[in-house]
């Protein structure tokens, strides 16, 4: 939790990429070791945040995969992004009395009626919105890793806790599976709460704070997952000259890339990771395909 190349924060701060830690330039010519996300399951060939997307991220040869948890009116944790159910399911047609159809307001059985799969293609009619016990599952049934994000934590107070106690009884926070799972927030206090709740878990904030801000994310957070086009050379080999929690480099998921040329530039800054719908996209462009 400290820095340990001074002169490199110094470099981002000046915007520039003169001066880089080992550790950042072997990065940074290494694209070989980038972890790719498939951001909302494959969301560019199957319906975003759907056991689908997660399948399809699983046949196209992927591991990791990034998904969105809110919570119902009864309480039930489901994987969707919006904080409204308008975008990606049928429930204006299903519920049309019921504007502006927030996910808080619906109950999980009212929202299991709902299609999440037609707004993308009618192959996919029928998708439901899932669960996140049942998301879990085929997450483990397909031998996946997870990125997961806390969506929206001000609307649902206590989120992080009952995020947390599902993915206990689920088995996944215990020393295997944390290996498999990242939960990261763009809330900086949710981030802070999973890190004091459940020290052992792989945090990330999404964001870009300050070089010199750094080191204070770096008493809670393993990763920060900025906007790629925040990124230049010289904020990421200043990311990485801070150890987190874990005393480990902090690492940096860039979002959300989908073409080639954009992969091949963002990895040229030395990220870790690449968020994206396209994952097959980015991995040709790695060169790892």
């Amino acid at each position: 939790m400290h820095a340990r190349v001074a002169a490199t924060t110094a470099a981002a701060v000046l915007g520039t990429a003169t001066l880089l830690s080992p550790t950042s330039a072997a990065r940074a010519g290494d694209v070989g070791t980038t972890t790719v996300i498939a951001h909302r399951g494959a969301s560019a060939y199957a319906p975003e945040n759907t056991l689908a997307s997660i399948d399809k991220a699983a046949q196209l040869g992927f591991s990791w995969v990034e998904n969105d948890v809110q919570r119902t009116k009864d309480g039930e944790l489901v994987v969707i992004h919006d904080d409204s159910l308008q975008r990606t399911t049928n429930v204006e047609q299903v519920f049309p009395g019921r504007a502006p159809w927030k996910v808080k307001d619906f109950t999980a059985a009212e929202i299991a009626r709902l299609d999440a799969g037609s707004w993308y293609s009618p192959a996919y009619a029928g998708t439901r919105v899932p669960t996140l016990r049942d998301y879990m599952c085929r997450i483990e049934h397909n031998h996946e890793k997870l990125l997961l994000e806390i969506k929206n934590p001000e609307l649902y107070p206590g989120i992080e806790q009952q995020t947390l106690k599902l993915l206990g009884n689920e088995g996944w926070l215990d020393r295997k599976h944390l290996k498999r799972l990242i939960v990261q927030s763009f809330s900086i206090d949710s981030i802070r709460t999973v890190h004091e709740l459940r020290p052992a878990i792989t945090t990330a904030y999404l964001g870009s704070p300050t070089p010199a801000q750094l080191h204070q994310y770096a008493s809670f957070t393993d990763l920060i997952n900025p906007s790629y086009g925040s990124l230049s050379n010289g904020y990421v080999a200043a990311v990485h000259s801070f150890d987190g929690p874990h005393d480990k480099p902090l690492g940096v998921f860039a979002w959300t890339v989908n073409d080639a040329a954009t992969a091949r530039r963002v990895a040229g800054y030395g990220v870790d990771g690449m968020i994206t719908n396209k994952p097959d996209v980015v991995r040709a462009a790695l060169g790892s395909d």
